[in-house]
C-alpha cells in the first residue's frame, strides 16, 4: 500500500461508499458526513496492514452509519409533521436494467419501507441485495457469525417483500403523469391524472414545521384531487416548475425567485398508477438539490 496514493485509492471507492451512506441513512447531510469521518480515518489507519481496502473502508463506512442511524431515530421523536428522507437529485447511468435497479432502490417508498428495520437488517440488507456483498463479507463487517447474518437478510427481506413497492415504472410513464399533474394544478383540469392515480393514493408532505405546508396524510383519490385542484393549485399556480431526476426517478421542483420551495416525487403500482406523492417542504433538507444530480451506485 506504501507505492498507492491512498487519496485515490478511496477516491475510487467514494461512490460507491456514498451509495451505501445515503441509503442507510436517508440523508444527503448526514451521508456526506459519514464519508468525510471515513475519509480522515483512513488517511490516519496504518494502510500497511489492511490487506483490502476496498472491504476496510465498506466496514468502517457501515458500521460509522449504523451508529448515525441509530442517534438520528432518536432524535426524530421530536420531529414535527411527516418525516421524509432527504431527497437527492440524481443522475443514473450504465445499461437501462442498471437504472432501473438504482431507481428502484432510491425511491422514496423503498427508502421508507427501509424504516421499518432495524440499524443492523437495514445495513445487511443492503449490503447483501443491493451491493450484492456476499454472507460471509457482510457478516464480517457487522461482526457476527454467517448464520445470523442470514437470518438477519431474511428477517428483512420478508419485511421488504410485504411494502410491494419496488415497481419500476417506465419513464414515459412517469413523464405522462408529471404532465398530468401539473395541467391539474395551473388548470384545474384533472380528467387525465384521476385515470393515473391509485384509487387509494396518500399525499403527505414534509416540512418540519419550518415553513407553511399543509399538514397530515390525504388519503383516497377524490381527496388528493380536491386538495390539488384548491389549496395546492393557490400556492402552486404561480411557481416555476422545473422537471428533474430525483432518487431515481421523474420528479418536479418548485421554484420561487430562483429558490427551490418544494420537491415531489411519486411512487407507483404495477400498473403505472401512482400510489403515493411525496412534498418536500422542509428549507433543511431541499438545501442539497441545489448541489445538481449525484450519480450513485
Amino acid at each position: 500500500m506504501s507505492t498507492i496514493d491512498p487519496t485515490a485509492v478511496f477516491e475510487e471507492r467514494r461512490r460507491h461508499l456514498f451509495g451505501l451512506a445515503y441509503r442507510i441513512l436517508g440523508s444527503r447531510a448526514d451521508a456526506e458526513d459519514a464519508v468525510q469521518d471515513v475519509f480522515i480515518k483512513w488517511q490516519a489507519a496504518d494502510r500497511a496492514g489492511i490487506a483490502t481496502p476496498a472491504a476496510w473502508l465498506t466496514t468502517l463506512c457501515t458500521r460509522h452509519c449504523i451508529d448515525m442511524l441509530r442517534d438520528a431515530q432518536r432524535s426524530r421523536v421530536d420531529y414535527v409533521g411527516t418525516w421524509l428522507p432527504e431527497p437527492i437529485q440524481t443522475r443514473t447511468e450504465d445499461t437501462p436494467e442498471t437504472q432501473a435497479m438504482l431507481a428502484s432502490s432510491l425511491s422514496m417508498a423503498f427508502l421508507l419501507l427501509l424504516e421499518r428495520l432495524t440499524p443492523r437488517e437495514r445495513a445487511a440488507y443492503l449490503l447483501h441485495e443491493i451491493f450484492e456483498t456476499p454472507y460471509a463479507e457482510v457478516a464480517e463487517m457487522l461482526d457476527m457469525e454467517e448464520a445470523a447474518c442470514r437470518k438477519l437478510v431474511s428477517r428483512a427481506s420478508i419485511s421488504i417483500a410485504q411494502g410491494k413497492v419496488r415497481h419500476v415504472t417506465p419513464p414515459q410513464v412517469q413523464d405522462g403523469l408529471l404532465a398530468a399533474f401539473r395541467e391539474a394544478i395551473t388548470a384545474g383540469s384533472t380528467g387525465s391524472l384521476a385515470s393515473l392515480l391509485s384509487d387509494d393514493i396518500a399525499l403527505c408532505t414534509d416540512s418540519g414545521g419550518k415553513v407553511a405546508s399543509v399538514e397530515g396524510i390525504f388519503q383516497g383519490k377524490g381527496s388528493v384531487l380536491t386538495l390539488l385542484t384548491t389549496q395546492l393549485a393557490r400556492y402552486w399556480a404561480h411557481y416555476e416548475w422545473l422537471p428533474c431526476e430525483i432518487n431515481g426517478g421523474r420528479a418536479i421542483q418548485l421554484r420561487k425567485n430562483g429558490e427551490i420551495a418544494a420537491a415531489i416525487t411519486f411512487a407507483y403500482n404495477d400498473k403505472g398508477q401512482a400510489t403515493n406523492i411525496y412534498i418536500m417542504r422542509n428549507p433543511d433538507k431541499l438545501d442539497g438539490l441545489a448541489f445538481g444530480p449525484e450519480v450513485l451506485s
